[in-house]
């Protein structure tokens, strides 16, 4: 027999951790670094260069190259967001920002890494410090999915009162984002248009 045996992924329990993350109006950015060394620059959906470039992304990283290299290898995906980019969150003109999501892995830098929750609580492990040019999605809530619905509820009445977290005093947040980490999936839910496909989102 010819054909490739594939057994029925494992599900993951429903019970467990979330994280509730801001989710920042900008566009899609990935640094991408190999186990050979070789640093690619992708957006949503190519690789881009400063030449044929994604709100100037690939510019800002190649410039940044030698601090994005401390990521080491794997893809490091964030949001590049600010001046310019959707939303803008009122930054001074020609300012932009990288936020990446992997809020659990990394902590900013000049802060003490935090321990990262294993499933062997035997095990140590401690988060990476992020280069300086780098920042994070914001973290707004931690709890168990059981307690979700009560979670995201609190925090969007938050954002919508205080305004964004990623520029503290921008009145127009565009929502969330529940990571739920046993499942190692993402759901968004934002102000407006949350019922529409995001095909149909102008």
């Amino acid at each position: 027999m010819d054909e490739e045996f594939v057994g029925f992924p494992k599900i993951a329990r429903l019970s467990r951790d979330c994280i509730v993350t801001e989710k920042i109006d900008g566009t899609n950015a990935c640094i991408n670094i190999t186990e050979d060394g070789q640093f690619l620059i992708g957006s949503r959906t190519k690789w881009i260069t400063p030449e044929c470039d994604n709100h100037g992304f690939a510019r800002w990283a190649t410039a940044h190259r030698d601090e994005l290299m401390l990521l080491g290898p794997g893809r490091h995906f964030g949001e590049w967001w600010g001046s310019g980019i959707q939303r803008g969150y009122a930054l001074p003109k020609g300012e932009k920002r990288l936020s990446l999501f992997n809020v659990s892995r990394w902590c900013l830098a000049g802060e003490t890494p935090k321990r990262i929750e294993m499933a062997d609580p035997r095990i140590e492990k401690y988060q990476d410090e992020l280069p300086a040019c780098c920042g994070l999605v914001p973290v707004l809530a931690t709890g168990n999915f059981d307690g979700i619905s009560l979670i995201v509820s609190s925090v969007m009445a938050s954002l919508e009162a205080n305004g964004s977290r990623v520029a503290p005093g921008f009145m127009k947040p565009e929502g969330i984002v529940v990571f739920h980490m046993a499942g190692n999936v993402g759901f968004k839910k934002t102000f407006t248009k949350d019922e529409s496909p995001k095909s149909m989102v102008v």
